[in-house]
């Protein structure tokens, strides 16, 4: 009954011909990419990984989709551009979609799952379960490295998560002016490299609360690495006494944190602001005498030995003075770092903190991780989890297959509509299955790289 009335697209007529479309293509999808998330997953072994941490509780004589098919689906449909859970009641048909999770693509009676199951899924998960996924995304961070690396950058921030219904746990947060959810991202600030993320509550979090998390990523981290030397990097809400004191448990790890002034700190930095404002006098002077414009900004850097009351010891502040036509801007950074000079440390490796907003932006943006609409908190982190998943297996391919091509350090969504978002016809024979791509494909070079490097290198085992 569906092809009774066939849809017909009508547009205007072009170099003398009438032009219609309709949708008989037959077998035929927009999303080659599924099939390239299937081998960067291979490669990496992510989602078997995920799929060991969930405790299937479902009776197998009622099973029709396993849980490994479930995640799949569900991944590369979130990697593909596809958020929703109710894309999968059109996509589940899709050749290509039916290809990657390891299904023969136009066989009937085997279409992959539909929202509704995907959904049941969402709302089965347990605390434990969340748990583990979470631990298996610090283990698959670690399993991505040959080696030990020597140094780790472990970038931590919040992000609002805006909250649009009656989502438990979704509390009002004053700062950002909205009911949300303030989730966590870890990632490696020195490649970009996904860690983990936790979906909290809205409400801003303590030292008790950051320093927890951490401390069971850093016990994963150092039952792997030992020797590595990791430091910590956040903005100023991360400048509390839990995180401090868990950096001096620990040779190896130091932390970079962001710091707001006080009465107490702020006459400590005068001396210095001092200065630059005559230097910056100084420059606007020189600069009118010349006919040139005025500087924009004067900034002088130095230390000074710093205290809170709650802090277990005193610290290196870094103090940038920094005066502008507006007034002056005065800023501190709190560190255990003792060696590098305080312009390198503020403008060098703290200033790139601020690389970590983009992995974030990447995963909420790009990769939907705010569709956070379930009612249920832990459906809301598993969904959470689908789009770090995606950012995982993207970034994979950008680091392992796409290196030096012009994808080699492309946003996902650069990568989703270059790359994923080609047409592609199917047909399946009874030995074989052929995929026609468009002749005029501007990816044709890439894509024969990116195949032969995903399919035809050895892989690692996956985990037991």
């Amino acid at each position: 009954m569906d092809n009774a009335i066939p849809t017909q697209l009508r547009f205007p007529a072009s170099a003398g011909f009438t032009v219609r479309a309709e949708f008989d293509g037959g077998a035929m999808s927009s999303d080659f990419g599924a099939l390239l998330l299937r081998g960067a997953d291979l490669q990496m072994g992510l989602i078997p990984r995920l799929v060991s941490a969930i405790h299937d509780k479902r009776h197998a004589s009622y099973i029709d989709h396993s849980l490994a098919d479930l995640l799949r689906q569900r991944i590369f449909q979130t990697a593909s551009g596809y958020a929703d859970g109710n894309d999968a009641n059109t996509l589940r048909r899709d050749p290509m979609f039916k290809l990657a999770v390891g299904r023969a693509p136009l066989d009937e009676g085997n279409d992959l799952a539909s929202g509704p199951t995907l959904s049941r899924l969402e709302n089965s998960v347990s605390k434990k379960d969340i748990y583990r996924l979470a631990k298996s995304f610090v283990e698959a961070f670690i399993a991505s490295y040959a080696k030990a690396p020597a140094v780790i950058v472990l970038d931590m921030d919040h992000s609002e998560d805006i909250a649009h219904g009656q989502q438990e746990l979704a509390f009002y947060n004053h700062h950002y002016g909205n009911h949300c959810f303030l989730p966590l991202f870890l990632f490696e600030g020195l490649s970009g490299k996904f860690i983990t993320a936790v979906l909290r509550p809205g409400k801003r979090p303590t030292g008790k609360e950051n320093a927890a998390i951490l401390k069971r990523v850093l016990r994963l981290l150092r039952q792997a690495w030992p020797e590595t030397h990791i430091i910590l990097r956040g903005d100023g809400h991360f400048s509390n006494p839990e995180l401090m004191a868990l950096c001096e448990s620990d040779a190896h790890l130091d932390f970079l944190f962001g710091l707001a002034g006080n009465k107490v700190l702020s006459p400590k930095a005068k001396p210095l602001l001092e200065q630059a404002r005559a230097l910056h006098q100084r420059r606007c002077i020189d600069a009118q005498r010349l006919g040139n414009p005025e500087p924009a900004a004067t900034r002088l850097y130095d230390d000074v030995a710093y205290q809170a009351g709650s802090w277990p010891k005193a610290y290196r502040v870094v103090v940038k003075a920094e005066v502008m036509a507006l007034g002056d801007n005065p800023r501190y950074v709190v560190t255990s770092l003792t060696d590098p000079t305080p312009d390198l440390l503020y403008k060098e490796l703290y200033c790139a903190r601020g690389q970590d907003e983009n992995f974030i932006k990447a995963v909420k943006n790009d990769l939907a991780s705010d569709r956070t609409s379930d009612h249920a908190f832990l459906a809301n982190h598993l969904r959470l989890f689908y789009s770090c998943a995606a950012y995982v297996l993207i970034h994979g391919l950008r680091e392992n297959t796409l290196v030096h091509t012009e994808l080699a350090k492309a946003q996902p969504m650069s990568i989703i509509l270059k790359l994923f978002k080609l047409a592609v016809r199917v047909v399946q024979y009874k030995d074989r299955i052929k995929l026609s791509l468009p002749s005029s494909c501007p990816m044709k070079s890439v894509l024969v790289r990116v195949t032969e490097l995903l399919y035809l290198v050895p892989r690692p085992p996956a985990p037991a």
